[in-house]
């Protein structure tokens, strides 16, 4: 009997321990997004489970993938919530799951081809590093005992130091070295060795974790209209939307089904797409296909979707544990700000990968003026007025490259500046390993 079809894992015991397993290995990445950005951790559960559910019903539960909190919204959900406050920024997230879903519509007309045309990896990649970029000082404030904005020191400098830069060594050390199950959560261990040297230190504060309640409904926010938060927030959901037609690539490669066929893109994206939307109109983070998970089942081999109605089903049910919100939320911020030096570097390396994959010669004209005014635009604070609103940062980078890539003459002659599979060009044999 296949694995992806063996009812061994339908309302049982191992598909609940399977289930149980995937939620772990997403755990903290899933709270990382509430924790950094000031959102509810407790809804965080929630509406990752909620929107796993809702994806496998879009997708007939043919997709083995685990959707949570997405990395690349953090920044403009930092910068939403200072500028608009938290039913302001949600408005713009749920705008942005409709991008996705519109986006499945011309996928849906046009061919999975149609995002290769207008979302090339000339654009993607340097809008990816952007959003790494953007967040470089984020991480280093906290790092440094700060709060994310520098505004205000929280612990003495020296102390946050040797916290910040053990939990970044422990991550990496658990990344490189680590073998099985272990490797698969890099981040959750650096965060508990964090987190048992800030007990050490005695700055963890656990008042909060005494009066909150054994159980408690999540605390849900409902978005409120603003424009400028939409104009500003759903440009970013390009760069996530093409990540998400990779990580479908990964997940079929590992199964060995072609799911761009069955359910097919246009599914997976409008699936993707609704569940963050429903995740922003609770007041949980947008949602992402999530590659912890997508490891975990590689290595496992637990190919059933049915794994993952149980991951989400336990995700939703701690939900509703308010003890396990409030412990999350006395993480004092140098633990998160080790994490995060890494964390947002990473996103920054990914987009460059993608420029490095897809062969581009950046030195060709055309693609150098794409790269770098995205990058420019993006990291050096441009804005663009529209109205009484501003597009600026992370939005104007991704609607640049888009129109850039679109309107810049000399299209093919770039693409045929690419390399052949495997050939470095003259210049650049000394860079290969």
């Amino acid at each position: 009997m296949s694995e992806l079809s063996n009812p061994d894992y339908h309302f049982s015991p191992k598909g609940l321990l399977l289930g149980a397993q995937m939620l772990f290995v997403a755990f903290g990445a899933l709270v990382l997004v509430p924790l950094l950005t000031g959102l509810n951790p407790n809804v965080a559960l929630f509406t990752a489970g909620a929107g796993t559910l809702l994806f496998q019903i879009i997708t007939k539960g043919k997709v083995p993938v685990f959707l949570a909190s997405s990395f690349a919204f953090i920044a403009p959900i930092i910068y939403g919530t200072q500028t608009w406050g938290v039913p302001g920024t949600l408005c713009g997230l749920a705008a942005a799951g409709g991008l996705y879903v519109i986006i499945s519509f011309v996928v849906r007309i046009g061919g999975p081809d149609i995002l290769k045309r207008v979302l090339p990896p000339v654009v993607t990649g340097p809008v990816i590093m952007v959003i790494g970029l953007v967040l470089a000082p984020v991480a280093v404030n906290m790092a440094l005992g700060k709060t994310g904005d520098g505004s205000a020191v929280l612990f003495p400098q020296s102390t946050a130091l040797i916290i910040s830069l053990v939990s970044l060594a422990v991550t990496i050390t658990v990344s490189l070295l680590a073998k099985g199950w272990l490797r698969l959560v890099p981040i959750l261990v650096g965060i508990g060795v964090g987190y048992a040297l800030a007990l050490f230190y005695g700055i963890v504060d656990f008042s909060s974790v005494a009066k909150a309640p054994w159980l408690a409904m999540p605390a849900f926010t409902l978005p409120t209209w603003n424009l400028e938060a939409v104009l500003y927030i759903v440009p970013i959901a390009i760069a996530p939307a093409i990540e998400h037609f990779g990580d479908i690539l990964a997940i079929g490669g590992i199964t060995g089904r072609d799911y761009l066929k069955e359910p097919g893109i246009k599914n997976t994206m409008l699936g993707d797409g609704l569940a963050t939307s429903l995740a922003s109109f609770l007041g949980g983070p947008p949602n992402t296909t999530y590659s912890e998970v997508t490891g975990a089942v590689a290595l496992t081999r637990a190919f059933n979707p049915a794994i993952m109605t149980w991951a989400a089903i336990v995700a939703m049910a701690l939900a509703f544990v308010g003890k396990l919100g409030a412990f999350l939320l006395t993480i004092p911020a140098p633990v998160m700000g080790g994490i995060m030096v890494l964390l947002f570097g990473a996103i920054m390396v990914v987009g460059v990968n993608t420029l490095v994959r897809a062969g581009h010669d950046l030195m060709h004209p055309r693609n150098m003026t794409i790269v770098a005014l995205i990058v420019i635009f993006g990291t050096g604070g441009m804005a663009l007025p529209i109205g009484t609103f501003k597009l600026a940062g992370i939005g104007l980078a991704g609607v640049l490259g888009v129109v850039l890539n679109l309107v810049l003459p000399g299209r093919k002659a770039a693409d045929a500046s690419l390399c052949a599979p495997g050939e470095a060009k003259p210049d650049e044999r000394i860079l290969v390993d």
